[in-house]
């Protein structure tokens, strides 16, 4: 995912350029969401970025992130620029005051005259003052938006297979076996109908039947209690949302296209509006986006910190180029129905936050019955707003491989700075007098079910197959069954297995 904006970086001239130089990627995502924004503009640490501009150069190289070392040193020139615009303008303000003054106190019509004239001269050049700030903030802004949080120094640095193992739970793994296939698995079960997902929607799209839709339900009001559990306040969350809460949250709702002719790709559903001025919504992508979204433009006290919430909602992902061997069944969908911890603290509580959450998790997978391990996952595979991040892939055998369940993210300030969710400090001794400005505070996110994915792996581990390779029954965690709502049936035979 290259970024177009090179060229206008190397030629950026203030009085010859404008936010609508930036390129098609920066112009659908940032501008056109903000536009209608019910929020307050982001308020990023420029001065931070300015004063570690190689650190930050260098932390976007190790994420490999889409924004490239000119767009980064064009903010840090910008705000240094805006900061001497800005102190133009307030002299000339400065200037205009006196000038009003020795209009009213002029001893005569010619004294008068002439500081009206000089006056009309201020006004013109605090208007093109203005202009030229208001001009160089909304453009280094936009550039600004596009560069990753900052890095944990523990985050292995590089791409996937960087990944370091914290640790692995759960029974010992069943070898892989084709005849594990989930998807094999439930259409001899009668569990899974990826042709009238088809028909009905398209490629990866599906319905859940018979068991595999009362596992779904079970699932998520599994995840839910054991969250609950741990003090999480359960909310189901809104489908669709403004593109520009996406956007603020790390979310690109379109990405950056292959060549500077090609339109760019989306990789999340548009819902197309109606009128102009009604807002930009999408599907989300995660309920993290509204769940996020919820504590946008408000302060909380720090004594009511952390707040904990379990939101349960739909994922919509288009999934564009995505791997052929993962798109097969349920493992690469859609639409999916997600369970999501998330968590609002201050700095100091964030880290140890992310321990607990990742606590909760393998509570979760561990009442599963499942063999799985947890990763610290390196650079390349942190999204925007990850300022470290834990992965956990429960072993598939029919796939033969280990699959992603589940993921753990401590965003620190990055999506508070863009949502404006501040709190107040309680007051201390020896606290800085004078200071106005809340803290930003921390965000944290981590799913506590991915629900088809799950699914792949309770078949394919708990499928019971016959000498003859014949499924003849499913094998589910005792934990699922107080949420199993249905009466008992002979339509296949399913044994509920104590944790190992």
């Amino acid at each position: 995912m290259s970024c177009h904006l090179r060229p206008f970086c190397r030629a950026l001239s203030v009085q010859r350029h404008s936010a609508k130089n930036l390129c098609r990627r920066h112009k659908s995502s940032a501008v056109a969401g903000a536009s209608l924004s019910e929020l307050p503009p982001p308020r990023l640490d420029y001065r931070s970025l300015a004063e570690n501009l190689e650190q930050t150069i260098q932390n976007a190289k190790a994420r490999n992130a889409p924004v490239s070392q000119g767009d980064i040193a064009a903010v840090a020139r910008m705000y240094a620029e805006a900061n001497d615009v800005s102190k133009q303008l307030n002299a000339r303000r400065h200037l205009q005051s006196q000038v009003g003054y020795n209009i009213r106190k002029a001893a005569s019509d010619e004294e008068r005259k002439k500081a009206r004239e000089e006056a009309t001269s201020l006004k013109q050049e605090v208007h093109a003052l203005q202009t030229k700030l208001q001009t160089l903030e909304r453009t280094y802004q936009q550039f600004a938006l596009h560069i990753p949080n900052d890095t944990h120094p523990q985050t292995p640095t590089g791409p996937e297979p960087a990944a370091s193992i914290i640790a692995t739970h759960g029974p010992a793994f069943i070898p892989a076996d084709p005849k594990r296939d989930h998807v094999a698995i439930a259409k001899e079960l009668d569990l899974l109908d990826l042709e009238s997902g088809a028909t009905v929607t398209g490629s990866s799209w599906y319905f859940l039947k018979n068991e595999a839709a009362l596992l779904e339900m079970a699932l998520t009001n599994y995840s839910m209690s054991i969250a609950m559990k741990h003090g999480f306040t359960p909310v189901t969350t809104p489908d669709v949302i403004r593109s520009d809460i996406a956007v603020r949250c790390g979310f690109q709702p379109r990405d950056a296209a292959t060549t500077g002719d090609e339109a760019p790709v989306s990789h999340m559903y548009h819902i197309t509006p109606n009128h102009e001025s009604a807002p930009q919504l999408i599907l989300s992508g995660t309920a993290e986006i509204p769940l996020a979204g919820m504590f946008a433009n408000k302060v909380h006290n720090e004594a009511a910190l952390p707040l904990k919430y379990v939101g349960v909602g739909h994922a919509f992902r288009q999934e564009a180029g995505a791997r052929s061997a993962d798109t097969r069944g349920l493992y690469r969908v859609h639409q999916f129905t997600k369970v999501e911890l998330f968590g609002v603290s201050t700095e100091t509580q964030s880290e140890e936050m992310m321990e607990t959450m990742k606590d909760i998790q393998i509570e979760i997978l561990s009442g599963l019955n499942l063999s799985f391990r947890v990763l610290d996952m390196p650079s390349e595979e942190l999204g925007a707003s990850a300022y470290r991040k834990y992965d956990m892939e429960a072993w598939m055998p029919g796939r033969g491989t280990w699959g992603e369940v589940s993921s753990l993210s401590n965003c620190t300030d990055f999506q508070s700075r863009r949502l404006h969710i501040r709190y107040r400090p309680q007051e201390k001794k020896g606290a800085v007098e004078g200071q106005t400005r809340l803290p930003f505070a921390h965000t944290l996110n981590g799913t506590a079910a991915a629900v088809p994915r799950l699914i792949v792996a309770l078949l394919e581990n708990g499928a019971m197959l016959g000498e003859d390779g014949v499924v003849e029954g499913l094998r589910l965690p005792v934990a699922l069954k107080p949420f199993w709502f249905a009466p008992e049936s002979n339509r296949i035979l399913v044994e509920w297995q104590e944790r190992e």
